[in-house]
């Protein structure tokens, strides 16, 4: 009777103690600012939910260039980074838990999502959003694909819709457009009415080709300029020497919008257009506008490479090229990221 007394009592006092063990996930966490070997595959806390807050099990994750900026440090006091951080902006995947505010969502959905840093981001096996940076996921996507899109797709659709309001008949010219911005602005365009000329490498001109672009610039053997005129917009994700080049391709009236740099003001002026520097946010009704382009056939987001989550060093390495086609994105679940 006795050791059955103590055995009760130590499993009562026990109780407390396994109730405050956090539930653990992997992850991949930046302990100090710098290069790829402050990537660290290990595990952490998996996060909870407030009441106006949603859980993801992340299926993929993307793979942005901002992500090696934010790792450098670059950009520790623009987006208020703390360390350890969670890099990652966007996934996609499935709800795992919503808070008592939530409302659109349920434990279960097929979701994709475009988030800021204000919490941990999505390089994880979870993560936070809520309600106003997710969308439910294109059902004629894997999640591989979907997670491909929330960002770069985000971005697109605010620089040449809410940005530049293009319209039909009008002509737009992207540079960089075989990256991750420029594949889905050339496709956005397209399906808004516009003709496209884009810019690229050598290696890359047969791909702006079959995403649509009706004139395709190898930049390392032209001059855009001297082939270019009197375009209507303009969509920069290079910026430096290329942004300061294009101002005078555009007709009087036209807008430049740039995701890579700051218009000069005394060049807009003096060729009459208007400049827009672009830094996108999450919009739950950008991605739904996004998702019904994508399952009408009008975009279609290219995935390039893979890697595991443990190897997002790797996938860094090579988003930092600037040379990738489409996008690269985090398999985080293995088993399920080709799924619909």
């Amino acid at each position: 009777m006795t050791d059955k007394i103590i055995f009760v009592a130590l499993l009562l006092n026990a109780l407390p103690l396994a109730a405050q063990t956090p539930a653990m996930m992997k992850a991949i966490v930046i302990h100090s600012y710098g290069g790829p070997d402050v990537l660290k595959y290990e595990d952490a806390p998996r996060p909870q939910p407030k009441e106006d807050e949603i859980l993801i099990r992340v299926i993929a994750a993307s793979v942005n260039p901002v992500d090696v900026a934010v790792r450098s440090g670059k950009y520790a006091d623009y987006f208020h980074t703390k360390l350890p951080l969670i890099p990652g902006m966007d996934v996609a995947g499935i709800v795992e838990k919503v808070g008592a505010q939530v409302t659109k969502f349920k434990m279960g959905d097929s979701v994709y999502a475009f988030f800021t840093l204000a919490n941990e981001g999505g390089y994880a096996q979870f993560v936070i959003a809520k309600e106003n940076e997710l969308a439910p996921k294109p059902k004629s996507l894997t999640y591989e694909e979907a997670a491909a899109v929330p960002t770069v797709g985000s971005t697109a659709w605010q620089a040449l819709v809410d940005g530049a309001d293009l319209t039909s008949g009008q002509t737009l010219l992207i540079h960089g457009g075989s990256g991750g911005v420029g594949h889905c602005a050339i496709q956005i365009a397209k399906a808004r009415g516009a003709r496209v000329i884009a810019t690229a490498s050598t290696a890359n001109q047969e791909f702006l080709k079959k995403l649509g672009a009706d004139q395709a610039i190898d930049y390392t053997k032209t001059k855009f300029e001297d082939v270019v005129k009197d375009v209507d917009v303009v969509l920069d994700a290079v910026g430096g020497e290329t942004l300061r080049r294009s101002y005078g391709v555009v007709k009087k009236g036209g807008v430049i919008v740039t995701i890579a740099g700051e218009p000069d003001e005394a060049a807009l002026k003096q060729h009459d257009i208007r400049g827009v520097s672009l830094e996108a946010v999450p919009k739950a009704n950008v991605l739904e506008d996004l998702t019904k382009l994508i399952d009408a056939r009008k975009l279609k987001p290219v995935v390039s490479k893979t890697f595991a989550l443990a190897e997002a060093a790797k996938a860094q390495d090579a988003i930092a090229t600037r040379h990738t086609q489409g996008k690269i994105v985090l398999r985080v679940d293995d088993k399920q990221a080709t799924a619909r």
